[in-house]
Order: C-alpha cells, then structure tokens, then sequence
C-alpha cells in the first residue's frame, strides 16, 4: 500500500477485519490490490481532498494537547502542533503517547529525541521546559518536518540529519528513542547519559541493553515504552 499509495491511506478497523482505504486517479491499480484479497472501487464525492483531516485528531496527554493546525486546543493545555506529513510523529500513535507520559514524570534536563521523525517528542520536551533539546534523524524529510514543526509551536529545538547508531551523539542527560527494540539497545550502548526513555516495540518485546535496568515500563495498544536508568 505503501509503495502504491505514497501519499497516505486509511486503516478502518472492523470486527474481524482491517479495511485499507486510498484515494487515487490511477486506473490501473485493480490488479495490483487483488493481492490484497477482495477490493472495492468507489466514486468518490465531492470534497474527498479534505477527507482526511477526519482521521486525524487530537490527543491529550495529561498536560499536553497534541493536534493538527486546523483543530483548537483546549484552552487549559500545553498545545504542539504538529500537522501530518511525509515524517511519522502526529502525536495519536501509542508509541508517542507512552513516551510523552514517560517524559511527564521526569525532571526537565537536557534531551536529544533520536530518529525524531516529524519532532513531536522533541518539540513537546522544550515545551515542557526540557533544554537544550537536540533532535537527530537520518531521513531528510524528517528533518526537515521537525525544523518547520519547531518553527510552527515557537520552540527552540536543534534539529541535526544524523545517524544515531554511527555518527557522535551529544552530551545530554536524556535520550528518547522511538524506532525498534534492536536499536534501542544499539544505542543505549553508545549513550552516554543517566536514563533513556524507548519505545517502538510490542509489548511481548523488552530491550535489555548491557548496563541498563527498566525502572518504569508502560504499554497501551499492544505497544510499549521503557524508562531505562543507567545501574
């Protein structure tokens, strides 16, 4: 779907079932979705190019109001606009949610956000009085999201293309790391801070890097999300 649809689909959930849904002009596309199993095509309505602003709304996370630009935020929230993009990071994702209610209950020190996608992590942290905050990523595209995100919610945020597992990684006390549980662990052995906040692994999955220990573990959605600590 990804490659056939490069600009974003829906995911509908039914009972005993998951529906994928995509807007698209090309014609030759009905063979290609066959692989899927059954496929309906549909003449869309008029106004489906705003269709999807439907899907994506905002989320609360204790203090923290995460939305599009076109939603208002709730007048007692720390509001990070974060608009959808071609970077991953809207803020509804339960991966992100874990980090930022992980992120919630530490003191505010100095933070890079590693493969900071869209920097919704990254920006909620300066908000949250976090500094400096350093956001690394390897994809262009990222970076490029996470500076114009940093921009848009008036944050100071240094936002560096970089890879996390080679390239140096800056002096901080803090390190969020939101990808897989491998390079979780790959990282939390180049780290050299005092705790990393990970996530982006099922909750079957823990991350055991050499000389760390989970202090605080949470999960929502068959996601999970680690505060590790230094022993």
């Amino acid at each position: 779907m990804i490659e056939l649809f490069p600009g974003g689909f829906e995911e509908r959930e039914h009972e005993d079932s998951l529906e994928l849904v995509a807007y698209t002009e090309r014609a030759d596309v009905t063979e290609l979705l066959e692989r899927f199993g059954p496929i309906r095509i549909l003449d869309v309505t008029p106004g489906w190019e705003d269709e999807w602003r439907r899907f994506h709304r905002p989320v609360r996370i204790g203090p923290l109001w995460v939305g599009p630009s076109w939603e208002r935020p709730e007048d007692d929230a720390i509001a990070i606009v974060i608009d959808p993009g071609r970077a991953f990071g809207t803020g509804a994702h339960a991966t992100t949610r874990l980090c930022l209610e992980l992120l919630l209950g530490l003191e505010p020190a100095s933070i890079v956000d590693v493969g900071c996608g869209s920097g919704v992590i990254a920006v909620a942290a300066r908000k949250l009085g976090f500094e400096p905050v350093t956001a690394l990523d390897s994809d262009a595209a990222a970076v490029e999201a996470a500076r114009a995100n940093a921009a848009a919610n008036r944050v100071d945020v240094d936002v560096q293309r970089a890879d996390a597992l080679a390239d140096p990684l800056p002096a901080v006390e803090i390190a969020v790391v939101n990808i897989a549980r491998e390079a979780v662990e790959r990282m939390a052995m180049r780290f050299g801070g005092a705790l990393v906040v990970s996530s982006g692994y099922l909750d079957h999955e823990r991350p055991e890097p050499t000389g760390w220990a989970s202090a605080e573990r949470r999960i929502a959605e068959g996601w999970a999300a680690d505060l590790l600590v230094r022993r």
